[in-house]
């Protein structure tokens, strides 16, 4: 049911029919994106699961796209890399990205048109990004430490672009964030000046990067989104009236 839904999602991208769903729209506009990058047109009606593609093209959208290349890249090198950092040891990095290869739910997840690669892809890139960043710690402020700091910003976004779920990583990185500071705040031979610009680094990486970033998502979603669909209503008549097709199109509304 899920890989019919997301993907009419990615089929109202590639029409720029505008609809209106519980959940932001990153991962959905990133199958679109798949798909029609790999010459899907977006006139498969995903009315009811099992449904057969016939001549449509859905390969892009269910195994060229995206999350096909996100599952390989969970394993190596993300999750390798994250638990080598974290245990020092190479062999229980190699266990555990064994154990993620074959895991049947992850395999099962990589077989269709689903959000939840793309949302563990960016989940896991927020994990290993803070990881990576807490490893340079002793050399704060270098190119590394900027790098791993801003990339953790950016896959936080991410991740709340493709469900409100990711919400929880941003809870596991505030938390180390905040441990982080509390840390360098009881460093006596750190000046306030410099503890300051370490906060300032944080609130631009790790706060005002993802904000950006989010409603950027949202600015794309209306831009590409203009044509009339099901879930005008849901909106007001001043939006409705910017929508190719809709009744009030081009209509003057007063305010």
């Amino acid at each position: 049911w899920d890989e019919t839904h997301f993907g009419k999602m990615g089929s109202y991208y590639i029409n720029r029919t505008f609809f209106f769903d519980v959940h932001p729209p990153l991962g959905k506009m990133l199958i679109g994106l798949a798909g029609y990058l790999s010459g899907y047109d977006g006139t498969f009606p995903f009315q009811k699961p099992g449904d057969r593609y016939e001549q449509h093209n859905y390969i892009g959208m269910r195994g060229v796209r995206l999350c096909r290349l996100v599952s390989s890249w969970l394993a190596f090198p993300c999750l390798s890399t994250q638990m080598l950092e974290l245990s020092k040891s190479l062999p229980a990095a190699l266990l555990t990205a064994f154990i993620l290869i074959f895991d049947t739910g992850c395999i099962t997840l990589s077989q269709y048109i689903l959000l939840d690669p793309i949302l563990m892809f960016f989940l896991m890139g927020a994990v290993l990004s803070m990881v990576k960043c807490n490893s340079c710690a002793d050399r704060p402020f270098s190119a590394s430490w900027w790098f791993w700091l801003s990339l953790t910003g950016v896959s936080l976004a991410g991740a709340m672009g493709v469900k409100f779920v990711g919400l929880f990583v941003v809870l596991l990185v505030g938390l180390n964030t905040v441990y982080d500071l509390w840390d360098l705040l009881g460093n006596l031979s750190l000046s306030l000046v410099m503890f300051g610009k370490h906060l300032l680094a944080r609130v631009l990486c790790l706060i005002i990067l993802p904000l950006a970033l989010y409603t950027a998502m949202f600015a794309v979603h209306f831009a590409v989104l203009n044509r009339s669909g099901p879930g005008d209503g849901f909106f007001s008549s001043a939006f409705q009236s910017q929508l190719i097709g809709n009744n009030l199109h081009n209509v003057s509304v007063p305010e």
